[in-house]
């Protein structure tokens, strides 16, 4: 009888695919029941199908280029009690799948697991990865969300929720996690997992704010629309995946993301110093003040996420669940009006600064 099936959607993957199934055999074999794999090749053109075969997993063939089409397509084919969804690029490990065994015994219907990113050759790359691996670790486990490289959920509750979204070409697995969690308790355990830096790798800053500001001002249009997310979601061109952008374009637009990220990661660290300590005339205190225009900015993203949330909190069936969204929804509205405030009072004083400026 098998009891896990772990659920790997997959397109002309067969550089990493490999790699990615033989740690679910081991992590599967630490943890001792009976399990499958199970890889749905959406319309390779390379040998993954092969590679997968060659491990001992079953191959579905489908053609939609769509993650959670494929995800539940998955799901559908699965015998396990226990579905684990391991993107092709994620390296599990055993102590992770037991943690998410031992929260599903105890009445859990789904969870995730933090993600950190492997793979990384370039210093520049390697610190970017690093930073937004720390935010993600912290972040997802005290916000109770996840990413999509690995979730988990119980065979009842994926039935009950009808899956990944397939409206969605991109954030399907937060969608996911929403449906889950209005089925009972959804556990983000503390282990990682490793994933490719690939993302990392071959996209440019400008392509990041370009997808963050169509997030902000239209985010239905954004996750809904295969054309807003082709070039960073499902590239075919699994060639470039070790190329860096070389262009003087592209390292000035990283080199500005990376100094937005460490603006953003250290935000907090502001509310603890006295503006005193940092004057207007001081280089810290200019520092201080440009970091407060990007985050102000940057924060206005807690508007449409604030949203999601309040929508979604009255559907809840487990209380320890409303408690987490409510806090959350909390949170982001409250994140969401600072934002705006900061805002609004640094574009008035740039309204009547600049006359004065240009007039000398």
């Amino acid at each position: 009888m098998v009891v896990i099936s772990f659920i790997v959607p997959a397109h002309n993957e067969q550089a990493v695919i490999g790699r990615t199934l033989q740690a679910i055999h081991d992590s599967a074999g630490t943890v001792g029941q009976p399990y499958e794999i199970i890889v749905v090749d959406d319309a390779s053109t390379d040998a993954t199908a092969e590679i997968a075969r060659r491990h001992q997993a079953t191959v579905v063939p489908v053609n939609h280029r769509q993650i959670a089409a494929t995800r539940n397509s998955g799901g559908r084919a699965a015998r396990g009690d226990r579905l684990f969804f391991v993107d092709a690029d994620t390296t599990i490990n055993p102590r992770t799948v037991a943690a998410a065994l031992r929260y599903m015994d105890r009445g859990a219907v789904g969870g995730g697991a933090p993600t950190l990113f492997d793979g990384v050759a370039s210093p520049f790359i390697r610190l970017l990865s690093f930073l937004i691996g720390i935010g993600m670790g912290i972040g997802t486990k005290l916000i109770g969300f996840t990413g999509g490289a690995f979730m988990y959920c119980t065979r009842e509750a994926f039935h009950a929720t009808g899956g990944f979204d397939e409206r969605f070409y991109c954030a399907e697995e937060g969608v996911f996690a929403l449906a889950l969690k209005r089925q009972g308790r959804f556990i983000v355990v503390w282990k990682p997992v490793l994933t490719s830096a690939r993302r990392l790798r071959t996209l440019s800053g400008l392509q990041v704010v370009a997808f963050i500001a169509r997030a902000v001002f239209c985010p239905w249009r954004t996750l809904t629309q295969r054309s807003a997310v082709e070039k960073i979601w499902y590239d075919s061109n699994r060639k470039e995946d070790e190329t860096i952008p070389s262009s003087l374009a592209a390292k000035v637009s990283n080199a500005i993301i990376l100094l937005i990220l460490i603006i953003l990661l250290t935000g907090p660290v502001w509310y603890f110093i006295p503006r005193s300590l940092t004057p207007w005339a001081s280089p810290l205190g200019k520092f201080r003040f440009v970091a407060g225009i990007i985050l102000c900015h940057a924060g206005l993203i807690f508007w449409p996420l604030a949203i999601i949330v309040f929508v979604h909190l009255f559907r809840r069936r487990h209380w320890i669940e409303w408690i987490k969204l409510a806090a959350l929804c909390a949170f982001c509205s409250w994140q969401a009006v600072e934002s705006t405030q900061g805002v609004i009072r640094i574009w008035h004083g740039l309204y009547h600064w600049l006359p004065h400026f240009f007039n000398g």
